[in-house]
């Protein structure tokens, strides 16, 4: 059966720092690959609230939802299914900075999260459908867009 999901990703800076979560190396498909912190839209959400529970879940910290910028999509074979996700990249504004994992959902499987220079970010292993967004974000960053 062919199916569509939605994801929202939240580019978070501060101090001249973007958080990045690495998935953990039980990972399905991208393990010990990098991306930002966001997940996939569950039914009834609106977009901000959606946007805001999957930073909570995944690194614990609250955020102000912002602008899109960019959008992607990648298809992955679960079991006999063909799930084809479409993703938009949305710049957020931290409310704190104390990063958390208690309230990560198990089959996340994301390991690290670190606050990494933007002009660094690039030489992170990313999810190969994310590198055209995260190139997006650095260059608009760079040009005080962000």
């Amino acid at each position: 059966m062919n199916k569509l999901v939605f994801s929202q990703k939240a580019f978070i800076v501060v101090d001249g720092k973007l958080l990045l979560i690495k998935k953990g190396e039980k990972d399905p498909f991208h393990p010990n690959e990098w991306e930002v912190p966001g997940g996939r839209l569950e039914f009834g959400e609106t977009l901000d609230q959606h946007i805001k529970r999957e930073v909570k879940e995944e690194v614990g910290i609250a955020i102000e939802p912002g602008r899109p910028f960019s959008m992607w999509s990648w298809r992955m074979n679960i079991g006999e299914d063909t799930v084809q996700a479409v993703a938009v990249g949305r710049i957020c504004k931290a409310l704190d900075v104390s990063v958390s994992i208690e309230h990560r959902v198990q089959d996340d499987y994301l390991s690290t999260v670190k606050w990494v220079a933007v002009e660094d970010v690039l030489q992170f292993d990313f999810i190969d459908e994310m590198i055209p967004t995260v190139k997006e974000f650095v260059q608009l960053y760079q040009q005080g867009k962000v």
